[in-house]
C-alpha cells in the first residue's frame, strides 16, 4: 500500500516535517494527522515504540506591533502561541489515550499505519513557538540567541512576572516549549529516537524531581545535560551530583560556549560517518512509503531489521557504518567470479549484533528469482553460524549487500532473526547449514570501545 503524507500545511510546519524525518526517519513521522470528527489532532505525529511525540507548531507576530506596550503584547502573544496549545496539547494526550481514530485525510479513508497501544504509550508534549525571536533579542543584549526562558513548578507558588519571555509551566502537567532558534538545534543534536527520548526523559526526571527547573533557553539546558553523564547509569542527567538541592537554575550563553570545546567539534566531526547508517533506513523506509518494498517484513506493523537499526543511538551508527566502510574496503582483491566477506558487528544494545555479508557473482543469470533467494538463505545461514559463535545474543540482524568494489547495484537484503529462544534442535540446523560455508569458525571479532564525544590525540 502507498502511503502519501502531508508535509506540512505551512513554512514553519513544512521545516518541523524535515526535521522530523530526518530525526525520526521517514516512517515514523506524520504531519498534520486527523481526529475521528475531522478535526486536525496536532501538527506532527511521530511514533516509535511506545514513545508518542505529538508536535505542536505555533506562529504568531503579536510581539512585531512596536506601538504596543511590550507587556501587554508579551501576554497576548503568551496566550495564544503557548497557554492555548498547552491545553490544546493535554487534549490531543487525551484522545490518544482513549484509543479512537486516527487518519492521515480529512476524508477519514487512510488509517494512521501505526498500531498505537494506548495503555502502555508515553507520551511527550511539544509545543513549537515562532514569533518572539526578534522581540526577545531586543528586549535583552544577554539573549545571545533570541530564546524563550522557561521555567517548571508548582502553579500556586508562582508569581506573575514583571517582564516578558519567561514561560511558567506546571511541573504536574509538563510540555516541552521549543521556539525558532532552538527548535533546530534540538533536533540536529539529537537527531535519532534514542538520543531525543532519552533527553527528553532526564528533562521529565528533573522536572518531577526538583520544585524548580529554570533555564534561559532549551539549548542551553541540552549544553548542560551534555556535560553530565552518570556513569553508573551509563547516561546523561539534569542536575548535579550533590544531594539536598531542590532548585536547578540554567544560565545563559551555555550552549554558546559548549558548541566552542573541543569535545563537541570533535563528536560532530566524528559523527559524519554515521549517517551512512541513516541513509540505509531512509532508503527501505521510503520504499516501504511507496508500496515498492519487496520481502514479508511489515515495517509499519511490527518488529523488524529496520526498526532494529532505527533504534540505534547516534554514537553507535558512528561505529557501525564505520564497521561496514572498512569491510567494504577490505573486500579481497580477486579475479574469481564468486566471493564472500562476512562482518559481524555488536549492537549498543545487550544481546544484539549485526551480520553484514558481501558478495561478488560475476556469473549472474537471474537477478531477482534466483540470485537473491540465494543470497538471502546465505544471509539466514550467516546469522545463525553468528548465534552459534555468540551465545549470548537473543536477536541477529543480517544485512547482505553486492560487494561494491564489483557492483554498483543497490539492492539490499534484511533478515531479523530472533535468537532469545534457541532449542538443541536450531543450533544443530544452522551448524549443519554453515558447514559449507563455515561462518565465525575462526576468529573472535575485536571489540571497538565508542564513546559519544571522542578525545582526538594530537600526533
Amino acid at each position: 500500500m502507498v502511503i502519501v503524507k502531508s508535509k506540512g500545511l505551512t513554512p514553519t510546519e513544512r521545516l518541523l516535517a524535515d526535521l522530523c524525518e530526518k530525526s525520526f526517519l521517514k516512517l515514523w513521522s506524520y504531519p498534520n494527522p486527523v481526529k475521528d470528527d475531522r478535526n486536525e489532532l496536532c501538527d506532527l505525529l511521530a511514533i516509535f515504540e511506545n514513545h508518542i511525540f505529538i508536535f505542536f507548531d505555533r506562529e504568531n507576530r503579536q510581539l512585531d506591533k512596536s506601538n504596543k506596550d511590550p507587556l501587554v503584547n508579551w501576554n497576548r502573544w503568551k496566550k495564544k502561541v503557548i497557554e492555548d496549545q498547552i491545553r490544546t496539547a493535554h487534549g490531543a494526550e487525551r484522545y490518544i489515550k482513549s484509543g479512537r481514530g486516527i487518519f492521515l485525510d480529512n476524508a477519514l479513508e487512510v488509517p494512521f499505519p501505526i498500531d498505537i497501544d494506548s495503555e502502555k504509550v508515553i507520551i511527550h508534549k511539544i509545543i513549537i513557538a515562532h514569533g518572539a525571536k526578534e522581540a526577545c533579542e531586543q528586549f535583552s543584549n544577554n539573549n545571545v540567541y533570541g530564546s524563550l526562558a522557561v521555567s517548571y513548578g508548582n502553579n500556586s507558588t508562582q508569581m506573575p512576572l514583571p517582564f516578558p519571555f519567561m514561560i511558567h509551566i506546571d511541573k504536574k502537567y509538563p510540555v516541552h516549549v521549543f521556539d525558532s532558534c532552538n527548535l533546530p538545534i534540538i533536533l540536529s543534536e539529537l537527531d535519532t529516537f534514542f538520543d531525543f527520548s532519552s533527553y527528553l526523559n532526564a528533562k521529565i526526571e528533573a522536572i518531577k524531581s526538583l520544585d524548580i527547573l529554570a533555564y534561559c533557553g532549551e539549548e542551553d539546558l541540552l549544553a548542560h545535560y551534555y556535560l553530565n553523564f552518570d556513569d553508573s547509569k551509563k547516561k546523561h542527567f539534569i542536575g548535579i551530583s550533590q544531594e539536598n538541592y531542590n532548585c536547578l537554575m540554567i544560565g545563559e550563553g551555555e550552549w554558546k560556549d559548549f558548541k566552542e570545546l573541543e569535545i563537541f567539534k570533535n563528536k560532530k566531526l566524528a559523527d559524519e560517518v554515521s549517517y551512512l547508517w541513516d541513509e540505509i533506513i531512509q532508503k527501505t523506509c521510503q520504499n516501504a512509503l511507496d508500496g515498492t518494498l519487496l520481502g514479508n517484513a511489515n515495517l509499519l506493523k511490527g518488529k523488524s531489521a529496520i526498526h532494529e537499526m532505527a533504534k540505534e543511538p547516534r554514537f553507535f551508527r558512528r561505529a557501525l557504518s564505520d564497521q561496514m566502510i572498512q569491510s567494504i574496503r577490505n573486500f579481497p582483491e580477486s579475479s574469481q567470479p564468486f566471493m564472500r566477506n562476512l562482518s559481524f558487528m555488536p549492537s549498543f544494545y545487550p544481546g544484539k549484533g549485526y551480520v553484514f555479508l558481501q558478495l561478488k557473482n560475476e556469473k549472474i543469470t537471474n537477478y531477482e528469482n534466483e540470485y537473491r533467494p540465494k543470497r538471502q538463505a546465505m544471509l539466514e545461514i550467516a546469522c545463525g553460524a553468528a548465534k552459534n559463535k555468540f551465545g549470548h545474543l537473543k536477536t541477529v540482524i543480517g544485512i547482505a549487500i553486492d560487494a561494491p568494489k564489483y557492483s554498483e547495484r543497490e539492492a539490499e537484503d534484511f533478515i531479523l532473526m530472533d535468537c532469545s529462544h534457541w532449542p538443541d534442535d536450531l543450533r544443530e540446523h544452522y551448524e549443519q547449514a554453515n558447514m559449507g560455508f563455515g561462518f565465525f569458525k575462526s576468529g573472535t571479532p575485536q571489540k571497538k570501545n565508542v564513546t559519544e564525544f571522542p578525545i582526538v590525540k594530537e600526533s
